[in-house]
C-alpha cells in the first residue's frame, strides 16, 4: 500500500511544521481613509494559531499510516 506510505509521510511532514510553527500569519490592508485624491491605507497583521494537539494528531496518524502500509507489503 504506496498510498498510505506516501499519505503517512505528508501527515508526518504537516504535524512536525504545524508543531515547529504553532501557526501562521498574513498582512492585510485597510482603508482608513479616502479624501478625493488621498488615500491613507494601513496593515494589520492576523495570526491565525495552530493548536500543538492538532500537530501532535496529525504526526501520531501519520506514523500509525506509515507502519501500516508497510507492513502490508
Amino acid at each position: 500500500m504506496k498510498g498510505l506510505v506516501i499519505l503517512g509521510a505528508v501527515l508526518i511532514l504537516l504535524g512536525g511544521v504545524a508543531l515547529a510553527y504553532q501557526g501562521f500569519s498574513y498582512t492585510t490592508k485597510e482603508k482608513v481613509v479616502e479624501l478625493g485624491p488621498l488615500n491613507v491605507e494601513t496593515e494589520k497583521q492576523k495570526t491565525v494559531p495552530i493548536p500543538p494537539i492538532l500537530g501532535g494528531a496529525a504526526l501520531a496518524a501519520g506514523v500509525v499510516l506509515v507502519v501500516v502500509g508497510m507492513r502490508r507489503t
